[in-house]
């Protein structure tokens, strides 16, 4: 149970495989509240991890987005930050047990998962920098309102991910082979009997040890 997760890579509405790997997630796992928050949801439809469940499957839930230009209905315009994360969701009554959450910022992704609070998602895809090597545990520093400048310098690596991750009772469960989202399930959630893979055998996207940045800005290690 979920050790097939590369062969069930399907695209309906997501940008690559994400769609099918979180059915067969949540085939193995089954669907509670069948309910969702995805940022930045981009317009709630294309490259959504959560369009095909909303649209198609009738899952429903929150979704946000900080570029007004992408915005449109059911997507609410909200630039998510580790200050207001937690408030937001209190804004629109985001339960504090839901199925699925899906972060994918492009930059502060790992500080955002980790200032979630009193939130309890069975399953989180968020997406990492893929230019990381398997054992590098790093991150860009946090700034509220970074924005995604178009080179490697944006994110965390799998490995740090995978760390806050587990602080967090989540499990790195699958990285799709053609997309930079990793998928992690609640410790809880877990089949009887998994076993939790090695990094090195879960993504092939290992583009170098370190990304390197022409304007020579940092990164923090975890």
């Amino acid at each position: 149970m979920l050790s097939d997760l590369r062969a069930h890579e399907r695209s309906f509405r997501s940008q690559c495989g994400a769609d099918g790997v979180l059915l067969r997630i949540f085939e193995c796992i089954g669907a509670s509240t069948r309910y969702f928050v995805e940022f930045g949801a981009k317009d709630g439809c294309i490259e959504s991890n959560t369009a095909h469940l909303r649209i198609d499957r009738g899952w429903s839930g929150l979704l946000m987005e900080g570029d007004a230009e992408r915005v449109r209905h059911p997507v609410q315009n909200e630039f998510v930050t580790a200050e207001n994360v937690n408030s937001l969701f209190a804004k629109y009554r985001v339960p504090s047990e839901f199925d699925l959450l899906s972060i994918d910022v492009d930059g502060n992704d790992y500080w955002i998962w980790k200032a979630i609070d009193g939130y309890h998602p069975r399953v989180v895809v968020i997406e990492y920098n893929i230019f990381f090597g398997p054992s590098v545990c790093k991150t860009i520093p946090y700034s509220a309102d970074f924005h995604w400048d178009k080179t490697p310098y944006h994110g965390a690596s799998l490995a740090a991910l995978q760390k806050l991750g587990r602080e967090k009772d989540y499990t790195l469960v699958h990285a799709e082979s053609y997309a930079p989202n990793a998928f992690f399930v609640r410790h809880s959630e877990l089949p009887e009997g998994f076993v939790e893979r090695p990094i090195e055998e879960i993504s092939d996207w290992w583009l170098c040890e370190e990304p390197e940045d022409e304007l020579k800005r940092p990164w923090v290690s975890i």
